[in-house]
């Protein structure tokens, strides 16, 4: 790549803009008092302004005050200008003047052009920090966990409204010579197999992320790369990432749950075809039979004739490893993943401090609740 070229084009967008120096002309109080003339909905986002300013093009960054973050002077036909990112967003900071207005204007439309022209700088960057470890990972457990819950318990509701309602039929007359009979509990299993199939979708989904926030605490992988090896990884990949399936209780669940991945999930993902032919049927002297015959033992999760209902075994096995998941030595994981919902840090996991508070429950509380208050103190800018 080259970066000399991208500088040159780059301050070729910005015109007129240039680092401030000794020779701009500012008031006295100029970094305190002036207010926002462009607001960040008019600028590229704050982290790609300064990797253009400060980053690429070595513009002065004068540091962190009391609710900022970073502040860039700008040199404008010789008027000082600041950009800065403070706690209510990215923004362009003048004096007020029609003039200083009309400034800011055209610097928020250079700043666009010249982000523009320094994307292949940023994939660069991208790329390069992806091989180290200064690098957060976001954590969207409970918000996937919840999506499973919801669904777990809607279909429980209409598994046990289905039972309650089972001898009930209603009978509607359609003339006086016919009548119809609905039976109630017939529609609510359907809408509990319907329910228990989002269910199963949703915990695959959230162990495939899960999975790699606790072997990020484990640390087994502290690289932006190992991340996403392993987040392209097949589902068994990640659960063995975390556990030792050569214990007993894992190994029976890792099985149960390729079952049911293999058997429910799978068929439904991919339009109720599967991939083993399992909406197929071939012709034989007894008529059109299954092409995959229900002869294997093992298959207690399987669906019966195409996708016709769903063993409430699978979705009790769900929930019984999600226990199994938490217990152990990766109790104190659920404190930093879901008590606490913290993004994981992978310099913490390079460095051992994820490894030293997995030690204990306790340990990882302590832990977990400074590093909330660091975060908090750093989302506030009480710097």
């Amino acid at each position: 790549m080259d970066v000399e070229n991208i500088k040159h084009q780059a301050l070729r967008a910005l015109g007129p803009i240039k680092p401030a120096g000794p020779e701009t002309k500012a008031h006295r109080d100029f970094l305190f008092s002036e207010q926002r003339t462009v607001s960040s909905s008019e600028l590229p986002p704050y982290y790609l302004v300064y990797f253009l300013l400060a980053d690429l093009l070595g513009f002065r960054n004068l540091g962190m005050f009391e609710k900022v973050s970073w502040s860039i002077p700008l040199d404008y036909e010789g008027r000082a200008i600041l950009v800065e990112h403070r706690k209510f967003g990215l923004g362009i900071f003048t004096s007020g003047s029609e003039e200083d207005k009309a400034a800011a204007a055209d610097i928020a439309r250079r700043l666009k052009k010249a982000v523009r022209i320094a994307e292949p700088y940023f994939d660069w960057r991208a790329h390069e920090a992806a091989k180290q470890s200064h690098l957060n990972v976001l954590n969207h457990s409970n918000s996937l966990l919840e999506r499973y819950e919801f669904f777990a318990g809607m279909y429980e509701q209409k598994r046990e409204e289905a039972e309650r309602r089972r001898d009930e039929s209603i009978k509607t007359e359609v003339s006086p010579t016919s009548w119809t009979i609905h039976y109630p509990s017939v529609q609510l299993r359907n809408k509990a197999k319907w329910y228990a199939l989002a269910t199963i979708e949703s915990f695959f989904s959230w162990t495939e992320h899960v999975f790699i926030l606790v072997a990020i605490l484990q640390g087994k992988i502290i690289t932006g790369e190992d991340v996403a090896r392993l987040a392209a990884a097949e589902w068994d990949a990640k659960f063995r990432s975390i556990f030792n399936i050569t214990e007993t209780a894992t190994k029976r669940y890792y099985d149960d749950l390729k079952l049911v991945r293999a058997q429910l999930r799978n068929v439904v993902a991919h339009g109720a075809f599967g991939k083993n032919g399992e909406a197929m049927q071939f012709h034989s002297d007894v008529g059109a039979v299954p092409l995959l015959l229900p002869y294997d033992r093992r298959a207690r999760f399987k669906f019966g004739h195409g996708i016709t209902f769903v063993d409430h075994d699978a979705i009790e096995l769900l929930s019984e490893f999600i226990d199994h998941l938490w217990s152990g030595p990766r109790a104190p994981a659920k404190i930093y993943i879901q008590e606490w919902g913290l993004p994981l840090v992978l310099t913490m996991a390079s460095s051992g401090e994820y490894a030293s508070a997995m030690e204990s429950e306790e340990r990882m509380k302590q832990f977990a609740a400074h590093l909330a208050e660091e975060i908090d103190r750093s989302a506030n800018m009480d710097f």
